[in-house]
């Protein structure tokens, strides 16, 4: 009746959920719960580093070449700024991650942040996937738990009956 999962997959394997007791469906859903959560907090993650991608590939957007001798703000916190000037509007300096910087023409820049914007995008629906079918097995294991806490139910209401004819 509930499986695990709809679909067969090599690393995942198929568990009949009515086998097992009410502590190893408890410890099954507690643990989908931790790993849901686990996939929340990635997609937050992975939403924050989509709008920080997005946003320097649009700041690239609004560059124009003609921009040299500039006098701009340069940020050194998020909050504090120095006076600056632009010395060669046709090549930026970008954060490639970990600590690596890579300096870049326009084009090659706005194609790097157009890449990470998409491969964020893929990931993110990727873990929406996954998120769905977990959340369709929490599902089914509440299910599989109501339907044994309503037989435990009846099972002690037909002792107490039981023991109560006996008297």
């Amino acid at each position: 009746m509930s499986a695990i999962s709809a679909t067969e997959k090599p690393q995942m394997q198929q568990i009949d959920l009515n086998t097992l007791n009410l502590q190893q469906l408890t410890q099954l859903k507690n643990q989908l719960d931790q790993e849901l959560t686990v996939f929340q907090e990635s997609l937050q993650t992975l939403k924050m580093a989509r709008v920080k991608y997005s946003g320097s590939k649009e700041a690239l957007e609004q560059f124009k070449p003609d921009w040299n001798e500039k006098q701009i703000l340069v940020p050194l916190t998020g909050s504090m700024y120095v006076p600056g000037t632009i010395k060669d509007a046709d090549n930026v300096v970008i954060d490639i991650g970990t600590g690596y910087y890579v300096e870049n023409d326009l084009d090659s820049a706005k194609n790097f942040f157009k890449r990470r914007v998409d491969f964020v995008q893929e990931q993110m629906e990727k873990i929406e996937v996954l998120g769905m079918e977990k959340s369709k097995i929490r599902d089914a294991i509440r299910e599989v738990m109501e339907i044994k806490l309503l037989q435990f139910e009846k099972e002690m209401m037909k002792k107490r009956e039981a023991g109560g004819d006996a008297e």
